[in-house]
């Protein structure tokens, strides 16, 4: 058996694409960044003068040694009494440093806690939150790709559940790819201004007064994290801004992941995955696992994001369960909406789309869902339009047979009216201002699709 990982994902992070974000921020993976905090702080305390200088190389490198060889279930059942994993932590690297001739005192100097928890919280979110964002980037990147080679890919646009007008799915996947782009963007600026929080013991910096401020802006630059003017112990608006652009993301996944899954039942055929899933007991499916999988676990996002809003009300300098329940919360949260966007990216990259079961659901109802442009052009000769054209529609005949649309347009009017390809509206020049929008230029449109077919 291979060493475990400190993970709660072994099994399932795999198949729900959380491998890469989820070791991110394992329980291994959240100790090392604890650590590393407490490393960064030796050394802005030596910078700033709180400790002499040469003993912030021998606290850093006994961090790392600790962060190497630790029991992680011995130092879980060591949190129960304070509460969280860190005070015993700072026992352990005291005693390690001690032997090393480093007093108590230079470990974990005017910190409490919370500072080391809640800024190692934001390393774990830097760097998952980074393998988040180039999977969304990669999603949306295969989505452009669909759009730019199906610009001109007739298909029937779908409203509450029914046949509507006439699109393409190049604009079906524009709208994908620009979703995932402006939530791929609002996490990236999210990530880019997360912050130290350091304000020792009840947030005033009181044990190291007069330097309290400048250890805190040196542990920030150490760390690679944005200042902050003033601790934010009780104010969790970084957390909450954070959890709010993860959910948003696994938003933006699970609307394609549900139209490919849609499009690729029997019935439609509209789509089938490049490695589709099998089933233990039906050898014909072909289930879209990677667009399935990719909604199961951005379904489990906005229930964490809830979590994470409704325990914000911090009371007074440090609350008293609110805080300790954001750090699975938040670890959770990076993980499933990375497995998300990653199972998307798989989905997208290898997703094959079928022209002519597109065309065949199109040419379904007979040229009704043109029956809108039909009204239109009758409009011309009389007034009872509307009426006629419903009539028909509801004669069960297609509208080029009924008598009544004929008496007014000649079937060669008809012919231009109904067919699809002539009511696409802006449906091209959308496509290519998304596209061009990020600065990928169209390469060329599809070839025309067949009038007719059946569905694959």
């Amino acid at each position: 058996m291979g060493e475990h990982r400190g993970t709660r994902g072994d099994l399932f992070d795999p198949l729900f694409g959380a491998a890469r974000s989820g070791e991110a921020v394992s329980d291994r993976a959240f100790v090392a960044a604890l650590l590393e905090v407490e490393a960064a702080l030796a050394v802005a305390a030596a910078e700033c003068g709180v400790i002499p200088a040469d003993q912030a190389p021998v606290i850093a490198s006994t961090a790392r040694s600790l962060g190497e060889d630790i029991d992680l279930a011995a130092l879980g059942t060591a949190a129960i009494a304070g509460g969280n994993p860190v005070i015993p932590l700072v026992r352990l690297l005291r005693d390690r440093c001690a032997a090393a001739g480093i007093p108590a005192s230079s470990v974990h100097t005017g910190a409490t806690s919370q500072d080391i928890t809640d800024t190692a919280l934001m390393l774990l979110a830097g760097r998952a939150g980074r393998i988040v964002v180039a999977d969304a980037r990669a999603a949306a990147e295969a989505a452009a790709g669909l759009a730019r080679t199906h610009r001109d890919t007739l298909m029937v646009a779908r409203t509450l559940g029914q046949q509507a007008l006439p699109s393409t799915f190049g604009l079906l996947a524009t709208t994908w790819f620009t979703t995932l782009d402006a939530a791929a963007d609002r996490l990236e600026t999210v990530l880019t201004g997360l912050t130290v929080q350091f304000g020792g013991a009840a947030g005033t910096l009181a044990a190291l007064y007069p330097r309290g401020t400048a250890v805190a802006d040196t542990l920030a630059d150490e760390l690679g994290l944005a200042r902050h003017p003033i601790p934010w112990h009780t104010d969790r608006t970084p957390i909450a801004e954070l959890a709010c652009a993860l959910g948003v993301l696994a938003g933006a996944v699970s609307k394609p992941a549900t139209d490919v899954v849609a499009m690729s039942a029997i019935e439609l055929g509209e789509v089938t995955e490049g490695t589709p899933g099998g089933s233990s007991a039906m050898p014909h499916k072909q289930n879209p696992v990677a667009a399935i999988t990719a909604r199961a676990a951005a379904r489990r996002v906005p229930g964490l994001v809830s979590t994470v809003l409704s325990s914000m009300d911090h009371e007074f300098m440090r609350a008293a369960g609110g805080w300790h329940a954001e750090w699975e919360t938040i670890t959770d949260l990076l993980r499933l909406t990375g497995g998300a966007a990653h199972r998307l990216a798989d989905s997208l990259r290898g997703l094959r789309v079928h022209p002519e079961a597109l065309r065949h659901n199109l040419d379904r109802t007979g040229g009704l869902l043109l029956a809108e442009r039909v009204t239109l052009a009758l409009a011309e000769h009389t007034d009872d339009a509307r009426a006629i054209v419903t009539a028909a529609a509801t004669s069960g005949k297609p509208l080029a047979d009924d008598e009544t649309i004929a008496a007014y347009l000649s079937p060669e009017q008809l012919r231009e009216l109904l067919d699809p390809a002539n009511y696409l509206g802006h449906a091209g020049e959308l496509v290519d201002r998304a596209l061009s929008g990020r600065n990928i230029a169209p390469t060329g449109h599809s070839p025309s699709t067949p009038s007719t077919g059946g569905p694959r």
